[in-house]
């Protein structure tokens, strides 16, 4: 008769649910897997197949009680390690979408704004265009891929033990934060960079023909302008994606290492 006692139970709920919680918290952050035409079960149910396909080859877990006071801990812990490598994804999109309201705000379509069903909120129209762009590139780049293997290269990096985690993997993500304003001026200087000559050539004309009419000829001039160097620009805006997406990598494997007690 199979006989199973309450030592082999624990085991098996320590290999699952530890690494089940810290993929189920990058999956709800990560810019694809937490969008919200996914629903919430399949959500958790590839979260519960990949700790399972992952349960074999991980480090030995710590023989803790799940539900006792540390064991409650490291799901806590778990919890933020997976929200932190989470985000690191999340800055890519988040520099984008501000690259579109820069462009969108001198373009004069700042006001223009449409429901966004993947964040549930009103976008402007060229940040949300920015956004799904990058949304494809992320695909036909196998961002997606790349996702599961930096949360499955994570528990190499940073393995599931009782210590307690460094906290300076926190300072490090907040300090990444900063790189969303660099990184949207960068993407939005070709059209910022156009239109900043356009209105300074509106300017010099209004000043030197007074009866020019700066409302009738500047924003026709200024949006057809901007979507000029909007549409000249996408090329060129392939090859930065992708290098962000690969120093999003980096980050992720640089804060789980500062998370390493």
């Amino acid at each position: 008769m199979f006989a199973v006692n309450e030592a082999e139970i624990n085991a098996w709920l320590t290999a699952l649910l530890w690494p089940f919680f810290r993929i189920l918290a990058i999956f709800a952050v990560d810019p694809f897997y937490s969008s919200r035409t996914i629903p919430v079960r399949i959500r958790v149910g590839l979260a519960l197949a990949l700790s399972i396909l992952l349960s074999t080859s991980l480090p030995p877990m710590p023989h803790i009680e799940p539900v006792s006071p540390l064991g409650i801990l490291i799901i806590i812990q778990q919890i933020i390690i997976g929200l932190a490598i989470g985000f690191t994804m999340r800055l890519i999109f988040t520099a984008v979408e501000m690259a579109g309201h820069l462009a969108g705000l001198q373009m004069g379509l700042g006001f223009a704004s449409f429901y966004d069903p993947q964040h549930g909120a009103n976008t402007a129209v060229v940040a949300q265009f920015a956004s799904l762009l990058t949304l494809l590139l992320f695909l036909a780049m196998n961002g997606h891929l790349l996702v599961i293997e930096t949360l499955a290269k994570s528990f190499v990096w940073l393995p599931i033990t009782a210590a307690p985690i460094k906290l300076a993997a926190l300072e490090l993500l907040v300090k990444s934060g900063g790189q969303i304003f660099q990184l949207g001026l960068l993407l939005s200087l070709p059209p910022v960079a156009a239109l900043l000559i356009t209105n300074m050539s509106i300017g010099v004309m209004s000043r030197a023909a007074p009866q020019f009419n700066v409302f009738a000829v500047g924003f026709p001039l200024t949006l057809a302008i901007g979507l000029a160097s909007l549409y000249l620009s996408l090329p060129m805006f392939v090859p930065h994606v992708h290098a962000y997406l690969e120093a999003a990598s980096k980050l992720a494997y640089q804060i789980a290492k500062a998370f390493t007690p």
